[in-house]
């Protein structure tokens, strides 16, 4: 009857060991968790800020109208050149590691922004923040995808999109409070100590287990470099293009700009397959739901911007609103932004993605369409309801798609992943401005009134069927059908390796 049995007080110690592990892992997540989300919401509104800012540092430093649009065009070919190849070595070196050089780098170059004696120095530390904000960017989705499993990964996209919106919709109210108080040097001081902070912090973080496996997969200690190249020259160029053209008197610049982005794409696509290890995984690429995600994302994103855009015009050179009111006419946008983002989650282990993604689509192409119908007696209600339609879609079909590209993408591949999310965001609006302006040119009697002129209807016709939003539909609808359609990809299973199957 005496059995022997493990006594109580022997089990204590695995048991405080497992807690204090727990603990450990549920603090890391958290670490992770804030940096990605103050990494991100510190890169939208310096985006947003600084264009409120313009005008004053024109001003103060003695620059003409071309040198000025340099400091946000030179930032935006910098980051939309670099970003996949800087997904790819956060998957190579790790995405705290590569996530804190960024950050730090971001604080140094703001720092120096707002200490700049001339134009020039502004413009090469606005490229040398663009630099570092490409490295941070793609981390702070590789760092959520290896810190937190699959099906818990929803809901830290929705808390980092939510903050986002709130940061580019308080992005001109806190850049016009600082600029009137402080001057336009104050924007830039604004992200050093945010970044500083999670710079530091991420560099405090406890090693995540998946990410130190990532690390491990055999092909990632080769990046690829002549694919980094051609790959920087075709995005930089095509950015460059799209601004460009966006300008008046910029269409020749722009299209051979653009041409040459052609070029090196096609050079890019020779070579990846040749290469041993493509920059651009096989892998990655032949997935059809990041492939949709991506395209979603992209679609979504010149929609939403090219019908901003407009709408901006018309309030401003039409109606004859100051800045502070036509932000407030666009405030319904980012409240359903911030409010609609944490119920994105389960509305899609509900409905699953390729629903969920679609309604969203949806909602932002009515909103076009209604948009489009306004005339130049249009108040406060139909600009809002249609700025209300533009945020819920656009904010559903992105935590959707993101959530579907990091989910699928394979956890080795996650930086790459996180590289061309945030690529198809950054090439996304500068193809809806350029699509816009180029309308405007075009189109007779393209004024900046939806219901009178051309380019806002336009604009809502090509949203609907062919581009930048229609495509946004069929992209939804190649993403996952069913409420288990978020599970990330398989990887192959090793050479010389029985495969694990699983009971």
């Amino acid at each position: 009857m005496n059995r022997s049995r493990t006594p109580a007080p022997a089990r204590v110690p695995a048991l405080v060991r497992l807690s204090f592990l727990a603990r450990v892992r549920v603090s890391a997540r958290a670490s992770v968790l804030a940096c990605s989300v103050v990494g991100a919401a510190v890169v939208a509104l310096d985006g947003t800020v600084l264009t409120v800012a313009q005008p004053a540092l024109q001003r103060d430093l003695h620059a003409d109208v071309g040198q000025v649009q340099w400091t946000s065009t030179g930032y935006l070919v910098a980051v939309a050149s670099l970003l996949v190849f800087a997904g790819r070595l956060g998957d190579r070196h790790g995405h705290r590691r590569v996530f804190a050089v960024g950050a730090l780098g971001f604080a140094a170059a703001s720092a120096g922004i707002a200490l700049a004696p001339g134009i020039e120095a502004v413009i090469a530390l606005r490229v040398l923040q663009g630099v570092c904000g490409a490295l941070l960017q793609p981390a702070t989705l590789g760092m959520l995808r290896t810190a937190f499993p699959p099906d818990r990964l929803a809901t830290p996209i929705a808390v980092r999109t939510a903050v986002i919106g709130l940061a580019a919709a308080a992005g001109p109210l806190v850049g016009g409070a600082l600029v009137s108080a402080y001057g336009w040097r104050s924007v830039f001081l604004l992200s050093v100590p945010p970044t500083l902070a999670i710079g530091l912090l991420a560099l405090a973080t406890r090693k995540p287990e998946a990410e130190a496996r990532a690390r491990a997969t055999p092909g990632l200690a080769v990046l690829d470099p002549l694919g980094a190249l051609l790959l920087a020259a075709a995005l930089g160029l095509l950015v460059h293009g799209l601004v460009e053209a966006a300008r008046p008197g910029g269409a020749v610049p722009g299209a051979l700009a653009c041409a040459g982005a052609a070029v090196a794409g096609t050079a890019l696509a020779r070579h990846e397959r040749r290469a041993a290890h493509p920059l651009l995984p096989p892998e990655l690429l032949r997935s059809m739901p990041v492939v949709a995600g991506v395209a979603a994302l992209l679609a979504a994103s010149a929609a939403l911007f090219g019908a901003l855009f407009v709408t901006t015009y018309f309030l401003q050179d039409v109606q004859r609103l100051d800045p502070l009111t036509c932000a407030l006419r666009f405030l319904p946008l980012a409240l359903l932004m911030v409010l609609g983002a944490p119920l994105c989650p389960p509305l899609q282990r509900r409905h699953g993605p390729r629903r969920t993604a679609t309604a969203g689509a949806a909602l932002l192409t009515l909103g076009a369409l209604l948009l489009s119908r306004l005339d130049a007696t249009a108040g406060a209600l139909p600009v809002g309801g249609c700025a209300a339609l533009l945020g819920a879609g656009f904010v559903t079909l992105m935590v959707t798609a993101t959530s579907v590209v990091v989910h699928r993408a394979p956890e080795a591949h996650a930086g790459v992943a996180g590289g061309l999310q945030q690529t198809a965001m950054n090439v996304g609006p500068a193809l809806g401005v350029a699509t816009v302006t180029l309308l405007l040119a075009l189109v007779p009697d393209g004024g900046f009134v939806p219901a009178e002129g051309a380019a806002l209807p336009a604009l809502a016709a090509i949203a609907a069927l062919t581009l930048p939003a229609a495509l946004t539909l069929p992209a939804a609808l190649a993403l996952p059908g069913g409420t288990r359609g978020t599970r990330p990809e398989q990887a192959p299973p090793r050479p010389g390796r029985r495969p694990c199957v699983r009971s």
